[in-house]
């Protein structure tokens, strides 16, 4: 599973803090890897892209006392749009939320 959250016009010291979200979900069960990358084209464009053995890994890591303070202060700035992504074989006959 992959999950990509991304930010537009940053705040000061974004980066520190997007730096801190990788390394708590780096430690997370079934994280498979974390970056965080600046757009080529859009410099005040960033995102934090994450890959998961499953999408049970991906919503456990939001678990828990630490995860509430290092995660949701970021996480809770990311551009309002669905992040979480399967191919499309292992999708099956999920249908997406609509508003």
């Amino acid at each position: 599973m992959l999950a990509i959250s991304r930010f537009q016009d940053v705040w000061p010291g974004f980066a520190v803090d997007a730096d801190g979200v990788a390394e708590f979900w780096r430690g997370r069960p079934g994280c498979l890897g974390v970056d965080v990358v600046r757009n080529l084209d859009d410099q005040d464009l960033w995102a934090i892209v994450s890959r998961w053995e499953n999408v049970g890994a991906y919503r456990r890591s939001f678990n828990g006392f630490d995860a509430k303070m290092i995660l949701t202060p970021v996480l809770g700035r990311a551009i309002d749009e669905p992040s979480a992504y399967l191919p499309p074989e292992d999708l099956g006959t999920n249908l997406p939320r609509r508003n």
